[in-house]
Parts: C-alpha cells; sequence; structure tokens
C-alpha cells in the first residue's frame, strides 16, 4: 500500500506512470532476490481441452508461506499452461546444450554465409537468429501467451516484486498424444547465497 502511495506521490498524481514506476521496482526487487535459495514451491499440472497435452511444473519459492498464496498458485497455473501452449524445450538460456548451440549456430551460419555477405555481417545475422532461437526454446525469453508484450522471466520478476520472495522454475515435463517422447526442461542447480 505504502509502494503505491510513493509511487503516485512520485509520479506527481498520474496513475499510468506510477503503475510504470512500480513495475520497473518490481523488477529491481527481482534481481536482488535472484540469488536466494528457493528450496519451497508446488507442482502443477495442466491438461490442455481435449486431453492430447499434458504439463508438469515445479516452480519453487522461498518459504512455505508464499507458495500457498493465490497469487503463487495462479502463476504456477499460468506457466504450466504456458509450456502446454509454448513447447519450450530448455528453462534458461544457461541451461542450453552445448551441442544444440553449437548445431543452431552452425546452421544459421550456413544460411547466412549463403548469401554472400562479408564475414562481419554474417556474424550479426547469426547473432540475431540465435536471440530468436532462444525466445522459441527457451521458457524464460518466451512472450507469455496472456500478454505478449512480457516475457515469462518479466512475468516472474513481477511475481517476485509483488510476494516479496525469490521464485524460479526449477523444471517441466511436457506430454503430448503421438509424440514418442516428451520434453524434459530442467534448470542448471542454484548456487547456494552465502
Amino acid at each position: 500500500m505504502m509502494d503505491c502511495k510513493q509511487a503516485l506521490t512520485e509520479a506527481k498524481g498520474d496513475l499510468e506512470q506510477a503503475v510504470v514506476l512500480l513495475r520497473k521496482r518490481g523488477v529491481s526487487v527481482a534481481a536482488k532476490k535472484a540469488a536466494r535459495v528457493t528450496s519451497e514451491g508446488s507442482v502443477a499440472s495442466y491438461i490442455h481441452a481435449g486431453g492430447k497435452i499434458g504439463v508438469l511444473v515445479e516452480v519453487n519459492c522461498e518459504s512455505d508461506f508464499v507458495a500457498r498464496t493465490d497469487d503463487f498458485k495462479e502463476l504456477v497455473h499460468d506457466i504450466a499452461m504456458h509450456i502446454a501452449a509454448s513447447d519450450p524445450k530448455f528453462v534458461r538460456k544457461e541451461d542450453v546444450t552445448p551441442e544444440a548451440y553449437e548445431r543452431e549456430k552452425d546452421i544459421y551460419r550456413s544460411q547466412a554465409a549463403a548469401t554472400g555477405k562479408p564475414p562481419q555481417v554474417v556474424e550479426k545475422i547469426v547473432e540475431g537468429k540465435m536471440s530468436k532461437f532462444y525466445e522459441e526454446v527457451c521458457l524464460y525469453e518466451q512472450p507469455f501467451i496472456k500478454d505478449q508484450t512480457i516475457n515469462i522471466s518479466q512475468l516472474i520478476a513481477a511475481k517476485i516484486g509483488k510476494l516479496g520472495e525469490n521464485i524460479s522454475v526449477r523444471r517441466f515435463a511436457r506430454f503430448k498424444v503421438g509424440d514418442p517422447g516428451q520434453t524434459i526442461g530442467i534448470s542448471q542447480p542454484e548456487q547456494k547465497a552465502e
């Protein structure tokens, strides 16, 4: 409540500007809390209409108290639904295997070189395509299906700002009827705060 009042005062009564200020603060709060260990949380499932796609996701937070809040449960449900719709392969950029990274980079480099552009231009093209690759296969980089103006990382950062605890997606599994396997994304182990 005090944060809202302070933001309105700072924005000189402009409600839209106050909302922008609060959103920016949420991101800075998330950055401060990123090193804190998340050992509580919840596992949730989402079965898409028709029963053809199912997701299990583990989202962690710092305390059982936050894990039981409606805001946290809503976040977990939204992430599970997003995974069902977007089929990410990894949780974060850092989780992309070196093999997958090199394979994609080689493909993009070959495609760009075939255009006959100079080497420095080819590298810029590869960089751009790798950014797009991360956006397609990394959960945290994907635009949120309910609001394309933010990505999953920003959605989580907003909840961190609201709930006051670090939140992270630990792992997920996505199953689709007829697919020979499933998509499993596991985040790298967290470093303990010292």
